[in-house]
């Protein structure tokens, strides 16, 4: 099997600095056991993986250790791989989660900006 993993920084255009997430496009879901195994190798925070549908983008993270419901900066790193690393030219992406719809919209300057639905304390 051959993947694509990117690695992504966060929150910074500097390399090496902000919040690293590893990005794995897929073109179909792999088994949960198997995204976990690869997760644990990439032994980052989160490692981020999406499957594209009609008109959005199925996500899921993984910790080294478990899948979690949400995570920003790995949602953020996606959304920088569609935007600069696939031929997706629309300015917005529709992410559906576990979580709910996420969305991330590029500006004219490449900013990605996130829209999370919030959760009471």
């Amino acid at each position: 099997m051959v993947l694509n993993i990117f690695q992504v920084d966060a929150f910074t255009n500097d390399v090496f600095g902000g919040n690293p997430a590893a990005v794995c496009p897929l073109e179909h879901w792999l088994d949960a056991k198997l995204m976990q195994k690869i997760a644990a190798e990439n032994n980052l925070s989160e490692t981020v993986f999406f499957v594209p549908k009609e008109n959005y983008f199925e996500i899921r993270w993984f910790m080294p250790h478990d899948e979690i419901d949400l995570c920003g900066h790995a949602t953020l790193a996606a959304a920088f791989v569609i935007f600069n690393h696939s031929n997706y030219s629309n300015n917005s992406i529709q992410f559906q989660s576990q979580s709910g719809p996420l969305n991330a919209q590029r500006s004219n300057d490449g900013t990605i900006v996130l829209n999370f639905p919030s959760r009471p304390p």
